[in-house]
């Protein structure tokens, strides 16, 4: 999970809360200011409107194409994917749209699901969804104006086992991003995936996705909904129809979203609780306002993370409406596909000068996450066997401090005798919020101070990515500003996407160095056939350490989110997501 997916800004903490590290839960394991990180608790009463405020608007609201942390709270808010997960579980997804556990045949190739009766689509469908909607939902993934950015990695892999047909569809090519043979559904109740290869007990943990959220065709295609780019469905989400407890009633791009309840949803076919009857998000405002209306306020969820007078004040005045999540990781990616980043000693001689404690500091120190040293995090598994927090044994990570001398070294080893860069200069997109415009100004001094002239550019959040960053023909060479939250709790999860040469897609990349390296992709393919855990988590931990010696980034983070919110409401954290989970908050 966009988190999965691209992970939005974590918050700037001040002095204060940098150096009270206890107050602020940095060594809780998951711990915050008030104790344990928020959930449903009994007596949580229905009804009111829930406030959300964030800085950052919303990237992508078509569950086809949806692969970002704040956008997830109202995709699972509003659609039901075959699976998901329960905001206090991140260990096993429940049966969602799907009516009970996935089938797997003994081949590990095939996976037959029943489809739960009796939910309907919202206005203006209003019928019943059946396992013809869950088949195109996929398939229109792979149509060019809807542009999944995840279904290369876990439904047409051919190195570990596509979905029969998928192949074909990938590369967007086709007008209507289907059919896919390997898809089947015998009956309005039953859908079958047949896979070219024994991959189907990974396959099964990515239906939890919003790619599986049915889509009714008949209504798509009537419409035309998805013959432009953008399609309509996600450039209007309120045409869009839902199968969630909620529905987007109103929608202004980069400014405002309304929620309301769906009339359709039936509570006992659905475990969310749903408690508020309406959910009302202004994105746009200043985060420090924004942070002050929350704390001060009542009935206000910060959706994005607070900036540093807000966290400050929350931890010394407002305790009880701060929790600290353990997710994700963030890097500086470079793009190993185009010079001067194809000259991995020019790489490494980057990681070397890189201040790791500096950039910590941007996010307020130990407080806000600790220092990484490779891409798993403490929270994946096989974190352990790729190093643990120490990290594996490579010189030019070994000082978080930075070694210019070293950097200098790698820099003559790279073509350049004087130490420093004397070639063009190199492009580089930021981010303009608070405080990950502060960490690309320490990445780009840092660039700086090895030689290179930097044409930087500083955007929205969402802009970077949707714009620059995801797009390989922009030909970014750096992107200081980049995060990963797993789409479930697995090694394959972690790297596969992020860093694979199979999942580099034209829209919507994640592989954002853009690696292509056959070693590194037969390890993937290595630690996927394991299915003993403890050998699975070692064979990851192997993957990423293959990685991190390839030093395509500079991994210099692993989050600790703070999530802020007003008196009045109990929220409850999606820990899955590191956010709130929209369908099980309520107000008091």
């Amino acid at each position: 999970m966009t988190t999965t997916r691209r992970v939005a800004p974590a918050a700037l903490l001040a002095g204060g809360c940098a150096l009270a590290l206890a107050a602020c839960g940095g060594g809780g394991g998951g711990k915050n200011a008030a104790g344990k990180i928020p959930g449903p608790v009994s007596g949580q009463k229905k009804g009111g409107t829930l406030k959300v405020i964030t800085n950052e608007a919303w990237e992508h609201l078509d569950p086809g194409a949806s692969y970002f942390q704040i956008d997830y709270l109202v995709e699972y808010a509003t659609q039901r994917p075959l699976y998901s997960f329960k905001p206090t579980d991140f260990t096993k997804p429940v049966p969602d749209m799907a009516a009970g556990e996935p089938q797997i045949s003994a081949d590990n190739k095939t996976v037959t699901i029943k489809i739960r009766p009796n939910v309907k689509f919202s206005p203006p469908v209003n019928r019943a969804v059946t396992s013809k909607d869950v088949k195109y939902a996929i398939e229109r993934g792979f149509n060019p104006t809807v542009a999944n950015g995840y279904e290369p990695s876990y439904f047409a892999n051919a190195a570990v086992g596509a979905l029969v047909g998928a192949t074909n569809a990938k590369g967007a090519t086709i007008a209507t991003g289907g059919p896919i043979a390997g898809i089947q559904t015998p009956d309005d109740q039953t859908i079958v995936f047949k896979l070219t290869k024994p991959f189907a007990r990974t396959f099964v943990k990515a239906l939890s996705l919003p790619v599986t959220a049915p889509v009714p065709e008949d209504y798509v295609t009537k419409n035309g909904f998805d013959r432009k780019s953008p399609a309509v469905y996600d450039s209007d989400p309120t045409k869009q129809a839902f199968t969630g407890p909620y529905m987007i009633a109103q929608y202004s791009a980069g400014k405002h979203l309304l929620l309301v309840r769906n009339p359709n949803w039936d509570a006992k076919t659905d475990y969310r609780p749903a408690y508020v009857d309406r959910i009302d998000w202004s994105a746009g405002a200043d985060p420090t306002v924004a942070g002050r209306q929350t704390l001060t306020g009542r009935g206000i969820v910060m959706g994005d993370t607070p900036t540093a007078p807000t966290v400050k004040q929350a931890v010394e005045r407002y305790k009880a409406q701060i929790a600290f999540v353990p997710q994700g990781n963030r890097y500086i990616s470079m793009n190993t596909s185009i010079p001067p980043f194809n000259n991995v000693n020019l790489r490494k001689a980057v990681i070397a000068a890189t201040n790791r404690v500096a950039l910590q500091k941007t996010r307020g120190g130990p407080a806000a996450g600790d220092i990484g040293t490779h891409y798993l995090a403490p929270t994946g598994p096989g974190f352990d066997a790729a190093g643990g927090k120490k990290g594996p044994a490579l010189d030019f990570l070994a000082n978080p401090n930075g070694n210019p001398r070293l950097a200098a070294a790698y820099m003559k080893k790279a073509g350049f005798p004087s130490g420093r860069y004397t070639g063009p200069a190199i492009s580089m997109v930021g981010d303009n919020s608070d405080p990950a415009s502060k960490t690309a100004q320490v990445a780009l001094a840092t660039f700086q101070s090895l030689g290179f002239k930097v044409n930087f550019r500083s955007v929205t959040h969402d802009t970077m990515y949707s714009k620059f960053c995801n797009v390989p023909k922009q030909k970014v060479q750096v992107c200081p500003n980049v995060g990963w939250l797993p789409d479930f709790p697995d090694g394959y999860a972690w790297l596969w996407a992020t860093f694979n040469s199979e999942a580099i897609v034209p829209e919507n990349n994640s592989n954002w160095p853009q690696l292509r390296d056959p070693k590194v992709d037969q390890a993937m393919v290595t630690a996927e056939a394991q299915t003993d855990p403890a050998r699975r988590a070692d064979a990851w931990g192997k993957v990423d350490r293959l990685v991190t010696a390839d030093a395509v980034a500079v991994p210099w983070f692993w989050d600790k989110t703070p999530n802020i919110e007003s008196k009045g409401v109990h929220g409850v954290i999606a820990q899955w997501n590191a956010d709130w989970d929209l369908s099980y908050t309520s107000l008091k």
